[in-house]
């Protein structure tokens, strides 16, 4: 069977969140301690979505109490030799 990869920053699978979810009965925080789904380099914006959708369909009930947990913008990926012309005079 195909894996069906959720959060392709950190190549964590469905599978490996269905079971993080039912193993330990997580809030969205835990299971993004756990997997690190959504800590990637897009820092949840692709895969947030889908994993809310996973949450609620494993846990049955949309979770209102839980703090929603930040997105952040893609970094820009800065060259060293970029860093280096910078003047310090």
């Amino acid at each position: 069977m195909d894996r069906i990869v959720i959060c392709r920053c950190e190549e964590v699978d469905l599978e490996e969140i269905e079971q993080t979810l039912i193993n330990y009965q997580c809030s969205m925080r835990e299971i993004k301690l756990r997997t690190r789904a959504g800590m990637g380099y897009c820092g949840g914006r692709t895969c947030r979505p889908a994993l809310n959708a996973i949450l609620e369909k494993v846990s049955g009930e949309k979770q209102p109490h839980q703090i929603p947990l930040k997105v952040q913008p893609p970094v820009r990926p800065v060259s060293l030799g970029r860093i280096g012309e910078t003047n310090y005079e």
